[in-house]
């Protein structure tokens, strides 16, 4: 799926200003979260709470298995990258998480 911050609400000059309006230091390197970006289309859809259109349609994951919500036990890999034409490629590599049983 193809996302877009084109369609943000927030810039990002506002976002600069939140984060350090009562005294926080900004620093090169600091990353500042953006929230969910999502595209017009379907496709585009940011969040599996968007997929799913809050848990009331499910996904099918590989082995035909109908999904809502993520359950104990699931593992998540997200990878992103940036990239445009003439420029470097940027992204964050992989990050993989595991949804553990509640104590």
């Amino acid at each position: 799926m193809k996302r877009t911050i084109r369609r943000r609400r927030v810039g990002s000059p506002q976002l600069i200003a939140h984060h350090t309006s009562k005294g926080c230091n900004l620093t090169p390197g600091d990353l500042l979260g953006r929230g969910t970006l999502y595209g017009a289309d379907p496709s585009s859809s940011g969040s599996l709470m968007q997929l799913t259109h809050d848990g009331r349609q499910s996904l099918q994951l590989s082995g035909n298995e109908p999904r809502s919500f993520l359950q104990d036990g699931d593992e998540i890999t997200m990878h992103a990258y940036a990239h445009a034409s003439g420029l470097t490629r940027i992204g964050f590599g992989e990050c993989t998480g595991k949804v553990a049983t509640a104590p």
